[in-house]
């Protein structure tokens, strides 16, 4: 198995999205994903070979970061790709001397409520109807997870 981790290029976005598509039922468009390229946001991908398993966009101000958005293809699910991906934004996120990683998840994405709280992210508070359903909407749980004591 030969993964690497690499910054992402406007050259990426279309193969982003396609991940993105894949993997949510309500995923970001190509422009939310430009705009976050053009805004300066950090996009870290895990490849095999040139093949994209995942994708995650996270940013950092100051000493506060957020995960915006983290994605694995749904036929590479289950392997532990989500977890090395984001274990990877925590450590270039520690080494940038960031101190805390925020991010939202819905309520009903327990495998990754799973996987948040086995890395040590704590639920904060909730935002009621933060997401879109498709018969109304759905809250958000917001987590926290301390870089300095990690």
């Amino acid at each position: 198995m030969n993964l690497k981790f690499c910054q992402a290029t406007p050259d990426d976005i279309d193969e982003i999205v396609r991940l993105d598509s894949s993997a949510f039922e309500f995923p970001w468009t190509r422009e939310d994903f430009l705009g976050s390229l053009k805004f300066g946001h950090s996009f870290l991908l895990l490849k095999e070979g040139q093949t994209l398993l995942g994708a995650a966009v996270y940013m950092q101000i100051f000493e506060q970061s957020e995960l915006l958005t983290i994605a694995v293809d749904p036929n590479h699910q289950g392997k532990g790709y989500g977890k090395l991906l984001l274990n990877e934004v925590i450590a270039r996120l520690a080494a940038n001397r960031a101190e805390i990683l925020f991010l939202e998840v819905r309520v009903s994405n327990h495998r990754a409520l799973s996987l948040y709280k086995g890395l040590g992210f704590k639920e904060i508070s909730r935002r009621k109807g933060y997401y879109p359903t498709h018969d109304g909407r759905e809250d958000a749980i917001v987590m926290q997870k301390d870089l300095v004591n990690a």
